[in-house]
Formats: C-alpha cells, sequence, structure tokens
C-alpha cells in the first residue's frame, strides 16, 4: 500500500490530534505516503485533501480538538456522496483510509470497504464510551477527568451553603461518563439513561445523607435523561433544600488529552497503520483487556453497549 488517507468525523474528542500524529507517523515510518482529509466525510466529497509530512504533525500530541476538523456529512448516507468520496480517493491515488469517529463514522468506513473495496480501518474517537466492543474509546478518559474537575470544585461550594448541585454531563444513550465521574468524584447520586430513575427515592437518599452529617449533595445526571435544569427544578418542587444547576457542556470536548488517552492515541493509531499495511481493511481497533483489538467494522458497531451494573451498584453501597 502505497498511499493512504486520514479523516476524523463526527464530534470532536481529545486526543484525536494525538491519533493523528500517530497514523502519519507509523505510515511515514513503512514508506507511505499520508494525506489528511479536512472535515471529514464532507471534505473527502468536497475533495479538501492535502498531504502529511513527518513535520505536519509535530507539537499536536498535546492539543484538544482535531487539526483536520469534522463536519456532519448527510451526503454520505447517499449514492452520490459515496461515488464522489470514492473519486477523490482515486483522483489522488489514494488506497486505504483510516476514519477517526464514532459509529456513524464507522457505518461510513464500512460502506467504502464492502461496496466500493476500499480498505478502510476505523479508530473509536468518541467522548461518550458508547461502542460495546472496546473497553474505552479515544477521548472518554479526558472528559470524565473534566467533569470530575468541575464537580471538585462544586462540591467545594455546595459545602459552604449547604446545597445540592445537579450536575449534567454528557451521554445522550449511554450513562458511562456519569458513571464514572460520579464515582470517583465521590457523588451520592448518579442518573443514567441505562437506570430508571425514582425522584422520592432520591430525596430519601438526600435525606438519609444528611442525617448522617453530611452538608452537601452531588447527583450527576446524563444529558439522555434530562437537563440539570429540569431535574433541579423537580428536585426543588418536592424538597426544602437550596437545589443549583451545573450543565457541564461542551467544555467535556476540549482540552489537552490525558496520558490514557494519549496512549490508546499512539495503539490506535498504530495498529491502524499496521493493518493497512498488511493489506487489511473493514476493521476497527480498540482495546480490550488491556490489549490491542482489532475487528469486523460493522460487528464492532452492532454490538449492543451493556452498562456496567456492577459499578453502578458500587457507587450506591459506597455514597453515603
Amino acid at each position: 500500500m502505497k498511499r493512504i488517507g486520514l479523516l476524523t468525523s463526527g464530534g470532536d474528542a481529545p486526543g484525536m490530534n494525538a491519533a493523528i500524529r500517530a497514523v502519519v507517523r507509523s505510515g511515514l515510518y513503512f514508506g507511505m505516503q499520508v494525506y489528511g482529509i479536512e472535515r471529514g466525510y464532507a471534505g473527502l466529497i468536497e475533495d479538501k485533501v492535502m498531504p502529511l509530512e513527518m513535520r505536519s504533525v509535530s507539537n499536536i500530541v498535546q492539543l484538544g480538538g482535531t487539526k483536520l476538523r469534522t463536519a456532519r456529512c448527510l451526503e454520505m448516507l447517499t449514492k452520490e456522496g459515496q461515488k464522489q468520496a470514492v473519486q477523490t480517493l482515486e483522483k489522488h491515488g489514494i488506497d486505504g483510509l483510516v476514519v477517526i469517529g464514532g459509529d456513524g463514522s464507522f457505518r461510513g468506513a464500512k460502506i467504502l470497504s464492502d461496496e466500493y473495496g476500499v480498505p478502510t480501518i476505523g479508530i473509536p474517537g468518541t467522548i461518550d464510551n458508547d461502542l460495546e466492543y472496546t473497553d474505552y474509546t479515544l477521548g472518554f478518559d479526558t472528559a470524565v477527568n473534566t467533569c470530575l474537575d468541575i464537580i471538585n470544585k462544586l462540591r467545594d461550594t455546595m459545602t459552604s451553603h449547604e446545597r445540592v448541585s445537579v450536575v449534567e454531563v454528557m451521554g445522550r444513550h449511554c450513562g458511562d461518563i456519569a458513571l464514572f465521574s460520579g464515582i470517583a468524584s465521590g457523588a451520592e447520586i448518579i442518573v443514567v439513561p441505562e437506570i430508571k430513575f425514582d425522584m422520592d427515592e432520591i430525596i430519601n437518599r438526600i435525606n438519609r445523607s444528611r442525617a448522617n452529617g453530611k452538608h452537601s449533595n452531588i447527583i450527576v445526571v446524563a444529558e439522555g435523561v434530562m437537563g440539570a435544569d429540569d431535574f433541579a427544578r423537580q428536585l426543588q418542587e418536592k424538597t426544602a433544600y437550596s437545589v443549583r444547576p451545573t450543565c457541564i457542556g461542551h467544555v467535556q470536548r476540549g482540552g489537552s488529552p490525558s496520558m490514557a488517552d494519549r496512549m490508546l492515541a499512539a495503539q490506535f493509531g498504530n495498529k491502524a497503520v499496521r493493518l493497512l499495511n498488511d493489506g487489511i481493511g473493514n476493521r476497527a481497533v480498540g482495546i480490550r483487556d488491556n490489549k490491542i483489538i482489532d475487528m469486523d467494522i460493522i460487528e464492532a458497531v452492532s454490538m449492543k453497549k451493556t452498562f456496567n451494573l456492577e459499578l453502578y451498584e458500587t457507587l450506591q453501597m459506597i455514597s453515603m
């Protein structure tokens, strides 16, 4: 394989730049030419392609966001868009493609592999950690640490005023950010899409914690359940406690990636290039049991995400 392309697609995640660096430098190591595609599949359709060299990716490992930028692309769902994307690859003589993104991005990669014969490798770049085939997705650790830092600060002021803090974190259909940041911050309660909540039981838990001498409470709510404002309002209507909502928002997607995400980026990027160098496509890379793995890309995105009930039960036992 002489030339490979690289794009980032969908929502950005900390560690994408580190993964770009790993793909480019691994490709150069194997004697490949590496081309960056700006703005994801939209840039592929629009021919926003540029060569990447060793120095093109210098000093980006510590940066959040993505050097190649990203975009949603509905055109990639159409035959016309797909054919235009393939024409762009053929124009530049690109033999294989690395796609960094989530499940939607992976489905686009699958189409290119299956229907057009373009060897394509997916790197899971999404802060939600919502792909079952891999223990962790790129960006998740950094996002959780961002939430943790903010929740720690909220605890200080909530304790000073004896308040209840409702903290909304990202995670539409997957509660992992709420679960991990809630446990790590010592939150009393987490509310996730996978577990139906009972507001009366939440109030009982707050009452018990106050009876045990606590002066503040942290409730971490995944955005897929409801917004912090609505949750705080419902809670306030049923109690005499002072309740304050906080939505952490898109700050979770930014910032310098953690050590864990930089390590994943290096390993994922290198594995992707090794597969392409061996002429292998239609795969997704990931990590399982602390080992870098790869599997069929559609099999990967078709696996139903399971919620870690044991971790959730751990919080229930230790949070009071």
